[in-house]
């Protein structure tokens, strides 16, 4: 029978940090059955694909090594538990850690006994002083290390050797060869230690809850028989009408269909001031209504509002592993069982070549078990990626995966689309060159009469900009659209007409006078309208698709960091050069279709550059996949760019790509500083225990204290 791959999602609470998550890949990946393991370590979460009859035998595998599975619910949210943050066992080890220190207390005094005779004065005998000693250093182990010796010995079933393996061998020798104080220390201490690493760890897993917590559970929609109800939002279809109160979170994206306020979106965008909203306005999921009412027509479900894809591509940052990441992985699962040989041949081969008794070289081994977990090199790079992605989200700034955020800070050439990306993708009037006797304010009314009946996009940017100096349009009679050539319509019994050079040419107006002036508009990449009345052309209008001056500033930004900008363009090539030369961009391809901006991308590629390609519609989207970095301008973008892209712009600012850059470029340098952070201390320490200047309590110190440098190291990204 044929059994098709099935997927199932697992929330393992005991999977805290890099050795549980080693434990599980030893246990399933050998299983048959298994197709694919996916660990989320910041989120605890397991995704296992499979081919079996039913999951059981992955829960009772999981069950076996003490990593007791919860089947994540399918709720259309990302998975959250109320013990998500793991409880620390303070009392106990508290408990513990007094009984070490008594073993520590009565040891010094029965060696400081022949100085001040305090066996004689008080009749302790050697037997009754070395008994106190042992129960005081075994009730501390009992106390803070059976689960460690637990963890040990799964790890050792499964034939993994870990950090909970490698501190319950050089406990257990510790205490066959005497050391009773120093092997319960070092179970107290190693055990405080890894409660402080689990807390310094939940901060960066709080990343993700917070953003959890942006968006309400419920919302108030319209129901079928008119009136309103509290519903909770995955079970909102996309449609439904949706009303806002003042103060309240925006739970779904959608449009405003009624009303007017003003909207925080700086969870989503990034944006410093609240955005003013209208009739026509698009919201986001989990900003906040800052003032007036409004109702809105939802545009996705809960599970794909731009707020989803965020936490969703926040989460998948441990799955998606960073190249730097993946070496480490590695080099993490060849260096355990090296250090366990290396102790291993101390403890036996020692004695023999370098003249050292067996209980030094024993003690020895021990220490390099202690010094040898490879904790603090695993954790510091998934650290550093999840807070810089968290960083990124903060901004604005959506990131599908750690390998973007690393390869970023490569990125040598960056190709924009024009239209919609350096340019804000709508005509806006420019010039308006008033001829003979016309002012300006007549012009303009009476262009607008005529705009105000077409759908034009030049007839559109006329009226837009009518009404923003507060005119209003005069009655158009006898309306007539001229394809190709432009509108016409009597305005107080006279013909008026709006249009192009042709139509012009065709009332017999000549333009030729005005060609030079003409051409030097069209030399801007502007299109010129003019405005014909009975006596000839009364003025000349130019409407341009404008630069935005946010791309002015991100081009310069690029420029600074050394990044060179290729501008890729289905316009004309005057139009073209006339965006570039105003933009700053290095080189212009103009008059190129789809597969033309595909091509170039392949050709930079080609030559060994590393090329980021920006844009936001359906015709960017071949060039946005092969870019080694696509960004798509996710504010007015298609849904096939943004889903195409790797790296999504929320509020449509190319600002946001300089910030990416100098975040990818941070997070190297703090990835590379854990790297040989974690390294350098492990090398020193091996050099100092061969010297015989190191204790294990003080391996102890060196592994934990390491593992909590890298991680507030790594954590240091949020803050960029």
């Amino acid at each position: 029978m044929n059994i098709t791959q099935q997927t199932i999602v697992y929330y393992i609470p005991a999977m805290d940090c890099p050795v549980e998550e080693g434990l599980i890949r030893s246990r399933l990946q050998s299983m048959p059955g298994i197709v694919g393991l996916e660990c989320n370590l910041m989120q605890r979460i397991l995704t296992v694909q499979h081919t079996l009859p039913s999951p059981a035998p992955v829960e009772a595998a999981l069950k076996a090594i003490g990593m007791d599975p919860e089947v994540s619910p399918s709720t259309g949210k990302p998975h959250t538990h109320p013990g998500a943050s793991a409880s620390i066992p303070w009392t106990r080890l508290a408990v513990a850690g007094a009984f070490a220190v008594l073993a520590e207390v009565l040891d010094l005094l029965w060696q400081w006994r022949n100085s001040v005779s305090i066996a004689d004065a008080y009749h302790i005998s050697y037997g009754m002083a070395h008994s106190a000693i042992f129960v005081a250093a075994a009730a501390a182990i009992a106390l803070s290390g059976l689960s460690t010796y637990k963890k040990g010995w799964q790890a050792v079933c499964s034939g993994t050797l870990n950090i909970n393996a490698l501190m319950s061998v050089a406990v257990t020798g510790a205490v066959c060869i005497g050391q009773y104080p120093e092997a319960a220390m070092v179970m107290v201490l190693f055990n405080i230690s890894e409660a402080i690493e689990t807390m310094a760890l939940n901060k960066a897993r709080n990343a993700i809850k917070n953003l959890l917590a942006l968006a309400p559970e419920t919302a108030v929609v319209a129901q079928a028989n008119g009136s309103w109800a509290e519903t909770d939002i995955r079970l909102v279809p996309v449609g439904s009408r949706v009303r806002v109160r003042p103060g309240e979170k925006i739970a779904l994206d959608g449009v405003l269909v009624s009303g007017h306020s003003s909207v925080d979106q700086s969870p989503i965008t990034g944006e410093s001031l609240p955005v003013e909203k209208c009739v026509g306005d698009v919201v986001y999921a989990g900003t906040i209504n800052t003032s007036g009412s409004f109702e809105f027509t939802t545009t996705a479900r809960a599970t794909e509002t731009t707020l989803a894809r965020i936490i969703h591509a926040v989460e998948d940052a441990q799955a998606s592993r960073a190249p730097m990441q993946r070496v480490v992985d590695t080099f993490a699962s060849y260096y355990t069982p090296a250090i366990f040989a290396i102790a291993l041949l101390t403890a036996l081969v020692s004695p023999l070549a370098l003249d050292w008794s067996w209980g030094h070289a024993v003690y020895t081994a021990l220490v390099l078990l202690v010094i040898g977990c490879p904790c603090a090199l695993v954790i510091s790079t998934p650290v550093s990626i999840v807070g810089g992605m968290a960083a990124a989200t903060r901004h604005g700034i959506l990131i599908k995966g750690g390998m973007f955020l690393e390869l970023g800070r490569k990125l040598e050439i960056l190709a924009l689309d024009k239209t919609g990306t350096i340019t804000s993708g709508k005509p806006c009037l420019t010039d308006v060159i008033p001829l003979g006797a016309m002012d300006t304010t007549r012009m303009v009314t009476l262009a607008a009469g005529l705009a105000a009946c077409s759908d034009h996009p030049i007839s559109r940017a006329i009226a837009a900009k009518a009404a923003e100096q507060g005119i209003s349009p005069l009655q158009v009679e006898d309306f007539s659209a001229m394809p190709g050539r432009g509108v016409s319509g009597v305005i107080h019994g006279e013909r008026w007409h709006l249009g192009n050079s042709k139509l012009a040419e065709e009332l017999g107006c000549p333009v030729r006078a005005m060609s030079d002036h003409i051409q030097a508009l069209e030399h801007e990449g502007k299109t010129v309208t003019l405005l014909i009345g009975p006596e000839g052309i009364a003025g000349v209008f130019a409407v341009a698709d404008t630069v935005r001056q946010s791309s002015l500033s991100a081009l310069c930004e690029l420029k600074s960091l050394h990044v060179r900008t290729v501008m890729l363009t289905g316009d004309n090539a005057q139009t073209a050069s006339a965006v570039a030369r105003q933009a700053g961009v290095d080189v212009v391809h103009s008059s190129l279709l789809p597969a033309d901006k595909l091509r170039i991308i392949e050709e930079l590629d080609s030559q060994g550059h590393v090329v980021g390609m920006v844009g936001d519609g359906i015709n960017d989207a071949p060039a946005l996949a092969r870019a080694h970095i696509g960004f798509a301008m996710a504010g007015g973008g298609t849904d096939v760019a943004i889903e195409t892209a790797d790296v999504a712009l929320m509020d449509d600012d190319l600002r946001k790509i300089p910030r990416f850059i100098r975040l990818s470029r941070a997070t190297w340098v703090i990835l590379l500083q854990n790297v040989i952070l974690a390294l350098g201390i492990k090398a020193l320490f091996f050099v100092l225990t061969f010297t015989g200047y190191t204790t294990m309590w003080m391996a102890v110190f060196a592994d934990v204290g390491t593992c909590l440098m890298v991680v507030a190291n790594g954590l240091r990204t949020m803050r960029q």
